[in-house]
């Protein structure tokens, strides 16, 4: 009785491994192996539109005199530019900021008496959008030379771009491809297989850094202004089939 038993124990182990086996084979033959690549696409570039915003005040107890001596600024101001070159329709000027100045006022001992008006501060900002970008940053270093005509004016550093970003978005995605077809082909051929058919392509972030920087990628994407020269790159994810 117990030959019996072991008997069919063994012969049950047989089917089911048979069964097994079969399953195998035939996921085998359904679900082919796969190949996963990333490839990296970058060219570094030159920006070709800078923008650059600086800031010129006035102040005076009396609004009318601040406001007309920060008209007589603008006046120089604009003189200014259009000796560097600028182009008038590259300026723009924003409205007039009024802020008014008080300080707090104590008694001896210690008493809030309220605010002691101190007078206005009128401000206004200018911006310049050009093509002209050398031009541009020279003239937000240089422009401290209004200093020598009295003007109390504030430049900030200039933030470059690029007009043709979409092109070359569409080049990094051609590139980053190319590099990961290279890859995958590569994979095969030192496995002893061929490359099959691509099965699916992610697009990776598109990222803009300063050249010669140490940026890190961000998972939004990191976008540059600070850098006249820079470096765009993407990545693409591609799975194909081995064979």
């Amino acid at each position: 009785m117990k030959n019996k038993f072991s008997a069919l124990v063994f012969s049950i182990a047989i089917v089911l491994s048979a069964v097994i086996i079969g399953r195998a084979y035939v996921m085998k033959r359904t679900n082919p192996g796969t190949i996963d690549v990333t490839g990296l696409g970058n060219k570094d570039f030159v920006s070709d539109l800078v923008v650059w915003e600086g800031e010129y005040t006035q102040s005076s107890k009396i609004l009318k005199e601040a406001y007309a001596d920060l008209e007589a600024d603008k006046q120089i101001v604009q003189g200014y530019l259009e000796s560097k070159g600028v182009a008038e329709g590259d300026v723009v000027f924003k409205a007039v900021n009024t802020n008014t100045n008080t300080r707090a006022k104590y008694a001896s001992n210690g008493n809030y008496l309220g605010e002691e008006f101190l007078g206005y501060t009128l401000s206004q900002a200018l911006v310049i959008e050009s093509m002209e970008v050398e031009k541009v940053e020279e003239l937000s270093r240089e422009i401290t030379e209004l200093l020598n005509e009295g003007i109390q004016f504030y430049s900030r550093p200039p933030r470059y771009y690029y007009t043709k970003l979409a092109d070359l978005k569409i080049e990094m995605i051609s590139r980053a491809t190319e590099d990961a077809r290279i890859r995958a082909e590569k994979i095969a051929l030192n496995s002893g297989g061929e490359l099959g058919e691509l099965i699916s392509a992610k697009m990776g972030i598109f990222q803009i850094t300063g050249q010669n920087s140490n940026e890190d990628y961000s998972w939004g994407g990191t976008f540059n202004t600070s850098s006249k020269k820079k470096t765009a790159s993407i990545t693409m994810k591609l799975r194909y089939k081995a064979e």
